[in-house]
């Protein structure tokens, strides 16, 4: 089966209903009933980002339905305006390259020197259990977690809470509500700790920022919903795709393709596939009128897939500015991170001898983010 094809069917795998209803979109604009209006077109689709007066993410169907119920409503995933600016402002320099390349290597070296080691020697590794591991650690220097309670079933939990979304459903249930709290309750006991005295830490150095203690618990849960899960889902179907089509072993022997080949894979899998927004005033995207309080389901993935399948050489994905995390005000304020943790697994694996395969692998079912359930690789 060629990558393209596997992408199809991570896609349908996750979302049997609303991807096939979306796909069918032909037109850049289109109401679809039930669930708002469809945004194909990249460039209108980055003109609704870059407007924040006529569109914003704190608003019915918007993603502050979804997230303020959890983490309480001053976090940046549902936020516009002032607010979101000045609290953008202050966690700004833990996303400079320097600090979070020195994070991401300070966190995840052994782990990664250990990957390396085992693909040289022989043995089959699934890559979803391996990233997922990645992720756990990464979560405890984001919120101070002690190593006693990194594992699978931390992150099972966490990931738990973004397994209730649904495109279909605006908002979560009482009862989803409920249990994601407990969840995020967890995790603040543990970063109101590293607030108040372990300057390690992503809660510890925003004491050092001048944070108050509740902005430092929501940009740290908003950083371990948003962030980790997207990781574990990309990685693998970056992977997949440089060895489906040959370019794990070039990258290997010319390195200056990396970064092109990171953001073709960026583009071709869209790990975050669809934005919300909510219409703050009446007006129109492209050729269809659109009313205050109507949700706008950006479909960055179809966007992203028009320019045509991988291609690190021809780079298509240079011409749209990293669209998949965001644009304006609302570009993704940790992307350094994950960029950071991507260019690391990756060079692990580059490190690894040449002739690396995937032995056997299986599609993620019914889960928000397209993905493998399992991908296992070896010489």
């Amino acid at each position: 089966m060629s990558a393209a094809a596997w992408e199809e069917r991570l896609y349908r795998a996750a979302h049997p209903i609303a991807y096939p209803l979306l796909t069918a979109v032909r037109s850049p604009v289109r109401r679809i009933p039930g669930l708002g209006i469809v945004v194909t077109d990249a460039a209108l689709l980055r003109s609704v980002l870059l407007d924040g007066r006529g569109f914003t993410k704190n608003g019915p169907g918007a993603s502050s339905e979804l997230w303020t119920p959890v983490l309480g409503p001053t976090v940046l995933v549902n936020m516009d305006g002032a607010d979101h600016a000045a609290l953008r402002r202050q966690l700004a320099p833990l996303f400079t390259p320097a600090w979070v390349d020195d994070l991401a290597a300070r966190t995840l070296a052994d782990a990664l020197a250990a990957l390396t080691g085992r693909l040289r020697d022989g043995e089959p590794v699934d890559l979803v259990t391996e990233v997922r591991h990645y992720a756990s650690i990464m979560i405890a220097q984001l919120v101070g977690l002690g190593d006693d309670v990194v594992g699978d079933e931390l992150f099972r939990r966490i990931s738990a809470i973004s397994a209730y979304v649904n495109l279909a459903r605006p908002r979560l249930t009482a009862r989803q509500i409920l249990a994601a709290r407990r969840v995020i309750a967890e995790l603040d006991t543990a970063a109101s700790a590293a607030w108040a005295g372990d300057a390690s830490t992503v809660p510890g150095r925003m004491r050092e920022l001048g944070l108050g203690e509740r902005d430092a618990l929501g940009a740290a849960g908003a950083f371990v919903l948003t962030g980790t899960e997207t990781l574990v889902a990309f990685i693998p179907r970056l992977v997949a795709l440089l060895l489906d089509t040959g370019w794990l072993d070039r990258l290997r022997d010319d390195r200056t393709r990396v970064e092109a080949a990171i953001a073709e894979g960026m583009r071709v899998t869209t790990p975050t596939p669809v934005m919300l927004r909510s219409v703050l005033r009446d007006g129109r995207i492209g050729g269809v009128g659109v009313r205050r309080g109507e949700r706008v389901i950006l479909a960055t993935f179809a966007a992203n897939r028009a320019l045509g399948p991988f291609d690190p050489i021809a780079n298509p994905a240079a011409g749209l500015k990293q669209l998949w995390f965001g644009a304006g005000p609302h570009f993704c304020i940790g992307a350094p991170l994950a960029m950071a943790q991507v260019r690391l697994v990756l060079g692990a694996l580059l490190d690894a001898p040449a002739g690396l395969r995937v032995a056997a692998r299986g599609a993620a079912r019914r889960t928000l983010l397209p993905g493998y359930r399992s991908l296992v690789i070896t010489r």
